[in-house]
C-alpha cells in the first residue's frame, strides 16, 4: 500500500511540474504573439491592416483615392482586410500555442484550452 501511495504522490508532483512549465511555456508563447505581427490588404491594397498576434489592430491604412468611392464599399474593404487579418493572427496563434504545449503530453484538443 505504501507503494502505490508514494507512486501516486511523485506522479501528482509530476503532474504539477508539467502544469507549472505548460503555464510558463503559454505565457512566453503570448508575449510572442503580442510581438508578431501579421499584414493583410483588400482592394488590391487600397486597405491595409496589421495586426499583431493578440488580435490588436496596430495600423489601418486607406488610399486617399478610395475616399471618394461609396462609403459602402470602403467598409466592405475595411471589413474584408480586417477579417483577412483576423485569420491570420489565428493562424498565428494556433501555431504558437501548439509549440508551447508541445511535448507536454496534452491530449488532442486540449490545446485549445489556452
Amino acid at each position: 500500500q505504501t507503494g502505490t501511495l508514494m507512486n501516486l504522490q511523485a506522479l501528482m508532483q509530476q503532474a504539477q511540474m508539467m502544469q507549472k512549465q505548460v503555464e510558463k511555456n503559454v505565457e512566453n508563447a503570448k508575449k510572442k504573439l503580442a510581438e508578431k505581427e501579421v499584414h493583410a490588404e483588400a482592394g488590391s491594397g487600397l486597405v491595409k491592416v496589421t495586426m499583431n498576434g493578440r488580435h490588436v489592430v496596430k495600423r489601418l491604412s486607406i488610399d486617399p483615392s478610395l475616399l471618394q468611392d461609396d462609403p459602402d464599399m470602403i467598409e466592405d474593404l475595411i471589413a474584408a482586410a480586417i477579417n483577412d487579418a483576423v485569420r491570420q493572427a489565428d493562424e498565428l496563434h494556433e501555431t504558437e500555442m501548439a509549440s508551447a504545449t508541445n511535448g507536454m503530453g496534452l491530449p488532442p484538443g486540449m490545446n485549445g484550452l489556452f
